[in-house]
């Protein structure tokens, strides 16, 4: 028994206390002021550690901020009921109910978030030209004219961008995912 204990002990140590400070400025930033986030994270500790006593969490990380943005919801819901006032505008589709499908949303925003982060640290007329493409669709030879440049720095520059994002990308769900 003691043995499990220590085992949940290290698995909690290792995969969930160390993003206690950024779930917790995550829902400061998120919710309104009226929600206890010091409950949120307890219960949602307590949640994630009891589902990890039936079986493998895959993702642990996307599966406890899922699990706090859900009891952060149905927390200031239940305020609402009650008469409190809550300052945060809830949308019932953002209402999670389904774990694995909460997971992979927090996975998938994650991933983007890890996007944006790349495509910034990319040069300027790197970033300049895959926005154009990727974002506002403009056509190779249409970048090349607007920047007077030839389409096969824009074919370059493009697989620059890729490659350096793909990299990224490929590093966050080898580290974060298990992938």
């Amino acid at each position: 028994m003691a043995s499990q204990h220590d085992a949940s002990s290290r698995w909690f140590a290792e995969h969930l206390q160390p993003h206690e400070e950024m779930l917790r400025a995550w829902l400061r930033s998120r919710f309104s002021t009226d929600l206890d986030v010091d409950d949120v994270i307890q219960e949602s500790y307590f949640k994630v550690l009891k589902i990890k006593e039936k079986g493998p969490v895959n993702a642990p990380k996307a599966y406890l901020f899922a699990t706090a943005r859900n009891l952060a919801i149905k927390a200031l819901q239940g305020k609402k009921v009650l008469g409190e006032v809550a300052l945060v505008k809830i949308d019932e589709r953002e209402l999670l109910d389904d774990v694995e499908n909460a997971a992979d949303i927090v996975i998938r925003n994650q991933e983007l978030e890890i996007l944006t982060q790349a495509i910034q640290s990319l040069p300027d007329r790197c970033r300049q030209i895959f926005t154009l493409r990727k974002v506002y669709g403009m056509p190779q030879r249409e970048i090349a004219a607007k920047l007077g440049i030839s389409n096969r720095t824009v074919n370059t520059q493009l697989g620059i961008a890729f490659d350096k994002c793909s990299k990224v990308l490929r590093k966050y769900r080898k580290e974060f995912l298990g992938e």
